[in-house]
């Protein structure tokens, strides 16, 4: 299982520490990652109505800022033994700027504390932490909360309902990059499936379903047997193996929060359409997760 041994934070903007940072560092020093930090850089609103001339000045006064309180930190996290890197990056199209970037550095793994945007903001002003769950080929760590700057509790959830290759093949991303952060952090991996077998699962079928007990049995027993398959694989005792019955959306993020659970490690499978407004599982699990997200990315 590949190492994260090259971290990319973006910090936070109002240029302090922050959830995000506690973890990137904590990671990067029990790991001897690199760690690379980046800011965007913005005018603050108040400024935006100057002139040409003034805008410009006022930009690159808060450019050199940013650069300067990068550069301290950069300082404090290479007197730590870190090694670190850092620089701006212009916010008019931040996106393709950070996988830039992240292919320039050969990025394992995007840090970043999480924004909490309205319904009608994600759905019409595409911010940014949307835009990297969507589109970010590389892991993508968003924090909320790092009551324990290293994690020591790691939750895989995987989708085991269907027989489908890109769903197998999004399993098993989502199981090596939670065991390689487990194994990095000494800490202790988790798998859960949720499962909520309804008339809406069996409206996909090819050919009409019967529904019945016998068939929800057979689908959970099937779902139960290639979890442990996957456990197995992976050397997850199955007390640590949860199957529980709920939707996806409800049963990862509170059996995540209700026992304590540092890092979800969730994949995101985007599809146009629909699921622009609505978002996939772990869009809809971002905000109810108290601690933090690692999205791999089909």
């Amino acid at each position: 299982m590949k190492a994260f041994s090259r971290l990319l934070l973006i910090c936070h903007p109002e240029l302090h520490a922050s959830a995000a940072m506690a973890r990137a560092q904590a990671l990067a020093r029990s790991t001897a990652a690199t760690l690379h930090l980046v800011i965007l850089s913005k005018l603050p609103s108040r400024l935006a109505t100057l002139n040409q001339a003034l805008h410009r000045s006022a930009h690159k006064q808060e450019q050199e800022r940013r650069q300067a309180w990068l550069n301290e930190q950069v300082h404090e996290l290479r007197n730590l033994g870190i090694k670190a890197y850092a620089e701006t990056v212009d916010e008019d199209d931040p996106l393709n700027d950070l996988m830039r970037l992240a292919q320039l550095h050969r990025i394992d793994m995007i840090i970043k504390d999480i924004t909490y945007e309205t319904a009608l903001s994600r759905a019409l002003l595409k911010p940014l932490d949307w835009q990297l769950l969507r589109h970010s080929p590389v892991p993508l760590h968003l924090v909320a909360h790092a009551e324990l700057q290293l994690p020591t509790r790691v939750l895989a959830a995987v989708d085991l309902s269907q027989d489908d290759p890109v769903m197998e093949k999004l399993n098993t991303r989502i199981l090596e990059s939670a065991k390689a952060i487990a194994l990095q952090c000494k800490a202790q991996l988790h798998l859960v499936q949720a499962y909520d077998w309804n008339r809406s699962f069996v409206a996909y079928a090819a050919v009409p379903v019967a529904w019945n007990d016998q068939l929800l049995e057979q689908m959970t027993g099937h779902a139960n047997e290639r979890m442990h398959q996957l456990g197995a694989r992976f050397g997850i005792d199955t007390g640590q193996q949860h199957m529980i019955k709920g939707p996806a959306t409800c049963v990862i993020s509170d059996y995540a929060n209700q026992n304590g659970f540092d890092v979800v490690v969730m994949g995101t499978l985007y599809h146009e359409g629909i699921s622009r407004i609505v978002g996939s599982t772990t869009e809809q699990a971002l905000y109810k997760v108290r601690s933090s997200i690692l999205a791999i990315h089909s």
